[in-house]
């Protein structure tokens, strides 16, 4: 093997062919050369350790030295990933996944190489630099124990099962360890590379020990999830979910920064942080599906920003809790088609619908009587604000201009609907309820467009996908004609092939503004099963569910046309979605069972 090889940043892959490796506090996205191209350390929205899919510098390649084709699978129910290759004479697995259960300060990624028939010659690399690729690997030294042991600016590193690699230089001022590894049919290579956040050293664990902690905590942490359809795909998005999610409760709305909604249309935005709309999705799904613990994680976190910001809620938080910080961009060359961005200038907007989705979200865990009573006062202090705030222009859940947006207030009268079934007084549940019919009267009176559906806003005659939700959450009845002519005329205008775009932004043909929103495909599902048409439930469901590549991850959009997905990987309310439609296609299916019978 050549000093050079496999030094230079891999190029990008089309985002269908990236796998995620999660824990919780951060994640790793594995192309199908067993290259890693991104992850952040020591969480989520701290700089990247891996950056090549944005054009930085790092990464860790185990690659096979001949010619092949790719595949993979994840373990059912898990995060654990096989990267898969074939050759001409061998079949070679590489078995991946971050370690469990996880430290915030602290990462243990593993990768096991397995000759599955014939033998396995392999290429790998270990390119560590942090700050987006700015700092190279410093103090590189190889102990007694064959342990490679050194600094990438404060962090600490260690790597088992490297003791034959070489240090090369990596054409940026640092060096990269590199080995090729042959290993004979039905034989395994593990290696353990460890990230440290602090002064104490580190010592790899056992392999085989930490593979089976980590395969057992998958299995406890992910439920079977009996009362679902399509349970394979409703458990990985639960896993999707789980590992987005931090011990703090805060999920991310996706693993990545930057990734492209449209090429070269500026368009690109750092999703590194917690949403409480996105907490709301995945905890509502959680709850429709059994009341499981993301559901609690979901509350907690809710409940923690309710009661310290109270009406001056923020759209999202660092998963810690923290504020987000201004946008800025980097000086890399991004992914293709894209621009690079840390930081989200949704730190300065005022998102009304929040507050109902957060009343939503306590309602759901109520009916699972998890809501203790530190969350009741989180649900008082969000309609305490939607009371006080909601006749305010905000901006809405696309984030755009502030307008009196007209699925923000039918949300909120949706969650006071239905946190008023379980207030423990006549006099407050009457209280939020009169307010709900206030709201939905004030905005039937400015936002019904002349055809009878829903409009965007009073100003705004136009159609929004997100108008599907007012009738799904409870704010008006299903059968209401404003409900039924809302989602007729959003399958006659807003869609294409099976797939729903959230609205039209300008004069053009659907598609060639931006992708199909999926998220809106899966609540066209639960409309038309709302109206009793699941047949046609059906079809949306698993027309969107399968707008995947091999590793099943969901983006934002989908490009219709080129069969791609666009914008951040995986997006986390996407996933949410598909595992209600899943829970409710499921209480379907044993109703009209139940009524043959």
């Amino acid at each position: 093997m050549s000093a050079n090889a496999d030094l230079a940043a891999a190029d990008p892959h089309v985002l269908r062919e990236y796998a995620l490796l999660a824990d919780g506090e951060r994640g790793i996205l594995v192309g199908p050369r067993g290259d890693f191209a991104w992850m952040c350390f020591p969480r989520w929205n701290d700089d990247a350790m891996f950056s090549s899919l944005i054009g930085g510098n790092g990464s860790y390649a185990i690659t096979p030295a001949e010619r092949c084709v790719w595949g993979g699978y994840y373990e059912e129910g898990s995060l654990i990933w096989h990267s898969r290759w074939i050759t001409n004479g061998s079949i070679i697995e590489c078995r991946e996944a971050l370690a469990l259960p996880s430290r915030r300060d602290r990462a243990v990624v593993l990768r096991r190489v397995t000759a599955i028939r014939g033998p396995a010659s392999m290429r790998v690399s270990l390119n560590l630099r942090g700050g987006f690729g700015e700092e190279p690997a410093r103090r590189l030294k190889r102990d007694d124990a064959g342990i490679w042991r050194g600094l990438v600016g404060t962090t600490r590193i260690a790597w088992l099962g490297g003791a034959d690699a070489s240090p090369h230089p990596d054409g940026h001022n640092g060096k990269a360890l590199t080995l090729s590894l042959t290993l004979p049919p039905g034989h395994s290579h593990d290696f353990v590379l460890v990230l440290g956040d602090g002064t104490e050293d580190l010592d790899p664990p056992d392999p085989e020990w930490v593979w089976q902690g980590t395969s057992a905590a998958w299995a406890d942490r992910v439920p079977r999830l009996h009362d679902t359809v399509a349970q394979r795909d409703a458990r990985h998005a639960y896993a999707v979910m789980h590992g987005l999610t931090s011990s703090s409760g805060g999920m991310v709305a996706a693993a990545t920064t930057s990734l492209p909604e449209r090429a070269s249309q500026g368009r690109n935005y750092d999703y590194r942080y917690a949403w409480i709309r996105d907490q709301c999705y995945a905890g509502q799904a959680a709850a429709a599906a059994g009341g499981h613990p993301l559901m609690d994680t979901a509350v907690a976190f809710a409940r923690d920003r309710l009661l310290a910001d109270g009406e001056r809620l923020k759209p999202a938080y660092t998963v810690s809790g923290g504020y987000v910080p201004d946008e800025r961009p980097l000086a890399l060359p991004g992914y293709p088609g894209g621009t690079n961005i840390v930081g989200n200038w949704v730190n300065q907007q005022f998102q009304l619908d929040g507050f109902g989705e957060s009343l939503l979200l306590f309602a759901a865990a109520a009916r699972h009587d998890h809501l203790d009573a530190d969350a009741w006062r989180a649900a008082e202090a969000a309609a305490e604000a939607i009371a006080a705030r909601w006749h305010e222009l905000d901006a809405g859940i696309w984030e755009i201009t502030p307008k009196a947006w007209t699925h923000s207030r039918l949300i909120c009268a949706a969650g006071l609907r239905a946190i008023s079934h379980h207030s423990p007084g006549d006099e407050q549940a009457a209280r939020w309820a009169s307010l709900a019919d206030r709201i939905v009267a004030d905005t039937a009176t400015h936002a019904v467009h002349r055809s009878g559906h829903w409009q965007r806003a009073a100003d705004d005659p136009n159609l929004d996908a997100a108008l599907l939700l007012p009738a799904l959450r409870g704010a008006i009845p299903a059968d209401d004609p404003r409900s039924v002519a809302t989602l007729h005329a959003i399958d006659d205008q807003l869609t294409e092939d099976g797939y729903v775009y959230r609205y039209r932004p300008d004069e053009r043909p659907l598609g060639n503004a931006e992708g199909a929103f999926l998220v809106c495909g899966f609540w066209m599902a639960l409309a038309w099963a709302q109206q009793g048409e699941h047949t046609a439930a059906a079809r949306w469901f698993e027309r969107n569910r399968a707008a995947c590549g091999p590793p099943g991850l969901l983006a934002e959009e989908f490009d219709v046309t080129q069969r791609q997905l666009r914008g951040n990987l995986p997006q986390a309310f996407v996933h949410a979605l598909l595992l209600e439609c899943a829970a409710a296609q499921h209480t379907q299916s044993s109703d009209e069972g139940f009524a043959e019978q």
